[in-house]
């Protein structure tokens, strides 16, 4: 599995809705495609997130083990 880091994990950026109503009827098929594209990337973006923080813990895990096995050596 290869190893991502949080800092990897790019939000996306949030969609812009205009203030006028009559902007948003003009514009409804693009910001309605851009509002689509922000949920799926949004998706994305915590599944990177959620992957990161298994991997995290899965090396705390492994980190402790080995500081487990440290302490032992030297008692």
């Amino acid at each position: 599995m290869p190893v991502a880091a949080a800092a990897d994990c790019v939000p996306p950026e949030r969609p812009f809705l205009p203030q006028s109503q009559e902007d948003m009827r003009a514009y409804a098929d693009l910001l309605r495609s851009d509002f689509e594209g922000y949920i799926a990337d949004i998706q994305e973006y915590f599944r990177c997130l959620d992957a990161e923080r298994q991997r995290a813990f899965q090396e705390a895990r492994e980190v402790s083990e080995d500081y487990g096995k440290l302490v032992e050596l030297l008692e």
